[in-house]
């Protein structure tokens, strides 16, 4: 069966793809989205829950590949990969090194400098037209360190924030103590965020922002797309066995979007950064604000739903099992960081961010002049999405786009 021809479809019911499909209705166009399981369901559902507006450093750093026998040989570290999975990731990672390298990492951080400034612009107003303002936390982010060679490390980072104007302040002893208390002793010194932001919940929000899209004319399919192809219109081949067509086509389908990509001939770095938590009852510590444990490579969120510990980085691709003993590790380490913790009645979860070796996501044009890309945003998908689907808008009414997209280009490597 084959239907007329979507104005513009987006393949991904993500934060991404909701956030494009409500801001291109806002413009006017005619949105069809299609997603396998329904409106935030999968890795936009079960983040951290942070616009993390200041996390503005790549995540490839000059010398972290003298890290790699480490990373194999810790599953439950903060950056760990299974060694089974090395040969798959090797080409991954060998871009990941060349990104680490000075010009490279320097081109980055202005990217995404100036990726998070349009990004916080483009979140409150979106919010602000959406009516869900009231989701929003401003409460700050306070990052910890147990030594002085932890905090000692953190410096050049925030140096690096400083330079874009990203405000924070360090502390230590009694203000520590007042910003968080009831933290474990072992914490001597802290950097305080206040500009940065929470969410209520972030698939409440991603379900209210797409009610918003549906009355500005948007609509949902449920359905999973097999293939693409490109042309005069899209193809789009739904595992219904259906075949739908739209004159534009936008791919959001996160850590999946690479093998739509190349069925229209591009070749995309994209990689698999799989998250876990726990998500504990409300009652489970009073935490006040995001904690950000750095040096363990975990967070721990306020929610309206619960206490939600989690974070870290496995690379390990789309296929291999849940290792959730990575869940159950930070959980632990939580208990100790926050003596007095109830670890109980706690659910796991986790999910797949499309990560890019030099941190930017894909945004631009596909090599077919109709298709456009917006994924690859790693752990700041949510942090980015109404930026996104600004410049997706701009992209595609051919209007200049309030950002360089140069860095985001989906050639790029």
């Amino acid at each position: 069966m084959t239907t007329a021809p979507d104005d513009i479809a987006i393949i991904g019911a993500g934060i991404i793809g909701i956030c494009t499909a409500a801001i291109l209705a806002e413009a006017g166009l005619a949105v069809t989205v299609y997603d396998r399981t329904g409106i935030c369901e999968e890795t936009s559902s079960g983040n951290a829950a942070a616009f993390a507006f200041s996390d503005v450093l790549p995540l490839a750093q000059k010398g972290m590949l003298r890290n790699l026998p480490r990373w194999l040989r810790d599953p439950l570290g903060p950056l760990s990969i299974p060694p089974a999975y090395l040969p798959a990731l090797m080409p991954w990672l060998w871009r990941f090194h060349r990104s680490s390298g000075a010009r490279h990492y320097e081109t980055a951080l202005k990217a995404q400098a100036g990726l998070m400034r349009l990004a916080e612009r483009e979140w409150l107003a979106l919010m602000q037209r959406s009516n869900t303002r009231s989701m929003l936390r401003e409460d700050g982010s306070l990052e910890l360190y147990r030594d002085q060679a932890e905090f000692a490390a953190s410096l050049p980072g925030w140096d690096a924030r400083d330079r874009f104007g990203i405000t924070f302040r360090h502390v230590e002893g009694a203000d520590l103590a007042e910003l968080q208390p009831g933290l474990s002793r072992e914490f001597i010194k802290g950097t305080f965020v206040p500009d940065w932001k929470t969410v209520s919940d972030p698939k409440l929000l991603g379900k209210a922002i797409w009610a918003y899209a549906e009355s500005r004319g948007a609509r949902f399919v449920q359905a999973g797309v097999r293939a693409v192809g490109s042309g005069n219109t899209i193809q789009i081949d739904l595992d219904t066995g259906e075949t739908r067509r739209a004159k534009r086509l936008v791919i959001a389908a996160g850590a999946w979007s690479h093998r739509l990509a190349g069925n229209l001939g591009d070749r995309i770095p994209l990689e698999t950064e799989r998250g876990y938590n726990t998500t504990l009852p409300t009652t489970a510590f009073d935490v006040k604000r995001q904690l950000i444990f750095s040096g363990d490579g975990f967070v721990i969120t306020p929610l309206e739903t619960g206490l939600r510990v989690g974070g870290a980085v496995e690379l390990a691709g789309l296929v291999r099992p849940a290792n959730y003993e990575r869940s159950k590790a930070m959980l632990t380490k939580a208990q100790r960081f926050l003596p007095g913790l109830d670890p109980s009645g706690g659910r796991e979860w986790m999910g797949y961010r499309p990560s890019m070796p030099d941190s930017l996501p894909v945004i631009s044009r596909a090599r077919a002049n109709n298709v456009f890309y917006a994924f690859g945003h790693g752990h700041l998908g949510l942090t980015q999405a109404a930026a996104t689907g600004s410049l997706i808008r701009d992209l595609v009414l051919d209007q200049t786009p309030s950002l360089d997209l140069n860095p985001f280009r989906a050639d790029r490597f």
